[in-house]
C-alpha cells in the first residue's frame, strides 16, 4: 500500500495562484493528486486528522507547498507544528510565498523548511517555477521509505 494519500498538499489562500499551480502540475503530468486548503486551520486539521478531516484516510502528502501569509494561522506557525510532530516532520515543506523578506526566509529555515521559493509575478516564470518544483519534489527527490 502506498503511504501517500496525495502528492501535494497546497496551502494557498489566493484562488488564482492555487488554480495556476494545479493546472501547471497537471499539464506537465507531474502531480495527479493535489489537495488544496485555503487557510492555516484547514491545513492543520488536514494534517492532524481533526475537524472535518478527522475521518480522512491515513497517508501523508509527499510534499507540502505552503504559503506564509494565510488567514487564521500563518504558514510559519504551520511549519513549526509540522516539524515538531514525529509523525509529520519527514514531509518536505516548500515555502511558496510572495514574501521575500529576510526575516521570513531565516525563520522558515530555522523552523525546518526544506525550501523557500518566492512566487514570481510574471505568469510564465510562475508556471516554470511550479513545474520545476513539482519535477524536483515528486520525480527527482527520493522520499524515505
Amino acid at each position: 500500500m502506498n503511504k501517500y494519500s496525495i502528492d501535494i498538499l497546497l496551502v494557498e489562500d489566493n484562488p488564482l495562484d492555487a488554480e495556476l499551480t494545479i493546472r501547471t502540475l497537471k499539464k506537465h503530468h507531474i502531480a495527479n493528486n493535489v489537495f488544496t486548503v485555503t487557510d492555516g486551520v484547514q491545513a492543520l486539521d488536514y494534517l492532524f486528522h481533526r475537524g472535518s478531516y478527522s475521518a480522512r484516510e491515513n497517508g501523508d502528502p509527499r510534499v507540502i507547498f505552503l504559503d506564509i501569509k494565510l488567514p487564521k494561522v500563518n504558514g510559519l506557525e504551520i511549519l513549526k507544528q509540522i516539524k515538531a510532530d514525529n509523525n509529520l516532520n519527514h514531509i518536505p515543506v516548500v515555502m511558496l510565498t510572495s514574501s521575500a523578506e529576510d526575516p521570513d526566509i531565516k525563520t522558515a529555515y530555522n523552523l525546518g523548511a526544506n525550501s523557500y521559493v518566492v512566487k514570481p509575478v510574471d505568469i510564465n516564470s510562475f508556471t516554470e517555477t511550479i513545474n520545476n518544483l513539482g519535477m524536483y519534489w515528486l520525480v527527482i527527490n527520493q522520499p524515505p521509505k
